[in-house]
């Protein structure tokens, strides 16, 4: 009965329109007002990692700390690689999404991330606070390098590089 109720119901949901995220979520950046320092930082619903309504997503609480953000969150069961430690991926796609959060402050409109390099230099728990650090390091034409931590408590379990692409304002 229950199988048959949530096959309906993927056949309806088969049937909608795909989602679709305006352009200028991204692109506008500059026209929006920047974060001020200690502001917490609000994004898209549907964001992966860190959107509200996304069922996988670890509840990315984002806040600007002078040039930089922070970020914390608390991984559960779902998170789960090694026993009793998060899956390495969830940390990297934590990484990765909170990097977009430095674009945000700088004011710069749309990027894709290049390359990401993650260093776990500890398990990552589960069910305890976890703070991701990240900021702009550098600029070269089109490219962005950022760089990120993450800690729990006093211990730190990850370190991260990415290198970002701007897009054409055009």
């Amino acid at each position: 009965m229950v199988a048959m109720s949530v096959e309906a119901m993927a056949v309806q949901l088969a049937k909608g329109s795909h989602r679709s995220r305006p352009g200028r979520d991204m692109q506008n950046r500059a026209a929006e007002p920047v974060p001020l320092d200690g502001d917490l930082i609000v994004t898209h619903p549907d964001r992966p990692i860190s959107g509200a309504a996304s069922p996988w997503g670890v509840d990315l609480v984002v806040h600007r700390d002078g040039d930089e953000v922070v970020g914390v969150c608390t991984l559960r069961a779902a998170h789960e690689g090694a026993p009793g430690r998060s899956h390495g991926g969830v940390v990297a796609a934590t990484f990765d999404d909170l990097f977009g959060f430095v674009l945000t402050i700088h004011q710069i409109g749309a990027a894709f991330t290049g390359e990401l390099t993650v260093r776990y230099l500890a398990g990552t728990p589960l069910f305890q606070p976890l703070k991701f650090r990240a900021r702009l390091v550098g600029e070269e034409r089109r490219k962005l390098f950022l760089a990120a931590e993450a800690r729990a408590a006093d211990l730190l379990i990850a370190t991260a590089t990415a290198t970002f692409i701007r897009l054409p304002d055009d």
